[in-house]
């Protein structure tokens, strides 16, 4: 979620320059980004485990002379480390998550149901008191406007024909109380198939669900295809993303890797919801699928166990209702 405001600084500072440290896994995100943004990849679980870990992180990264630090994470290693450049008296700001504000939103009781300020809008501000104000609104993908190149994928994926419809389903998360039951999202398949026989549907995940389900899926319907199966790094799975007509995920990873793609997102809500500020880059709000409920949203992650133990959030909503959301936006 990152992406489109430091592409904006990027872009609307050319004289400056950024470097982006996270896990290697969010390389691709940024590599190309813009000319004057750099990527720089942290092994925290090995090379700069624990505290000595950090402090070697922090002799390497005052050696590139930064002048300025912006913390977008504000978590505890984060945290050490920003305690480490206030220290060494740099300019440093981090991330605001309003976190008081999100408690009453996942309140069980008094509960107070109030839009947030959006990640994208939470990390511009850090960039605002750092002296960079941005317009983020001019990002619009991190590919061209005719999408990535087919032509880097392998043969399977082959070129894009003009009667089929390209459907990607990314339909796990990482917690319970983010995932639509797969025996009803096996019936969204059914009927997307029946209604588009000419479709191809792509399957985003990776882990023991998605093996699973994608394998069971795909040998009952030859329209399927588990992109993960295929494509080498995430790089060609975002370039799959960039010429669909529709992704259906989750309040997941996949929903903002297809919004950095300027793909629609049909996202199912259950335990979270859109109010916390997580929903993908320019996605419409008229394509998020949940259930007015008292007890939602329970959780800003989704990882608290359902109280109610039946998780209805996600279990009452008909697949009808987002097949329905997915043909408006191909028939449009």
């Amino acid at each position: 979620m990152a992406v489109p405001v430091v592409w904006a600084v990027a872009k609307q500072y050319p004289d400056i320059r950024i470097t982006v440290l996270s896990k290697d896994f969010a390389r691709t995100l940024f590599d190309d980004l813009a000319p004057n943004v750099n990527f720089m990849a942290a092994d925290l679980k090995e090379e700069y485990h624990g505290v000595r870990g950090l402090n070697a992180l922090y002799r390497r990264l005052v050696a590139k002379q930064f002048t300025k630090v912006a913390d977008l994470h504000n978590v505890l290693r984060s945290d050490y480390l920003r305690m480490r450049f206030n220290l060494g008296r740099y300019r440093v700001e981090h991330i605001d998550k309003h976190r008081k504000q999100r408690r009453k939103l996942t309140a069980y009781k008094n509960k107070i149901k109030q839009q947030l300020p959006t990640s994208f809008e939470n990390y511009a501000e850090v960039f605002a008191r750092l002296g960079y104000p941005v317009d983020i609104s001019q990002f619009r993908s991190i590919f061209p406007e005719e999408g990535g190149n087919l032509n880097m994928l392998p043969a399977i994926f082959g070129p894009k024909k003009n009667f089929e419809q390209w459907i990607g389903i990314a339909p796990f998360a990482a917690h319970q109380g983010k995932i639509y039951p797969p025996e009803q999202m096996e019936k969204i398949i059914f009927q997307l198939i029946q209604l588009y026989p000419k479709t191809r549907i792509f399957f985003f995940g990776k882990g023991e669900n998605e093996d699973k389900y994608f394998k069971l899926w795909c040998e009952q319907w030859h329209q399927c295809v588990n992109v993960s199966l295929h494509c080498e790094n995430m790089y060609q799975e975002l370039i799959v993303m960039s010429h669909l007509d529709v992704m259906l995920s989750m309040d997941s990873a996949n929903m903002h890797l297809a919004s950095l793609t300027a793909i629609p997102v049909v996202s199912i809500w259950g335990a979270t919801h859109p109010m916390a500020g997580f929903l993908g880059y320019k996605q419409n709000t008229e394509n998020t699928i949940q259930l007015d409920m008292d007890c939602r949203p329970c959780s800003i992650f989704g990882n608290k166990p359902c109280k109610r133990g039946d998780y209805a959030c996600l279990y009452n909503i008909p697949p009808e209702r987002i097949v329905e959301r997915i043909t408006t936006i191909i028939n449009n």
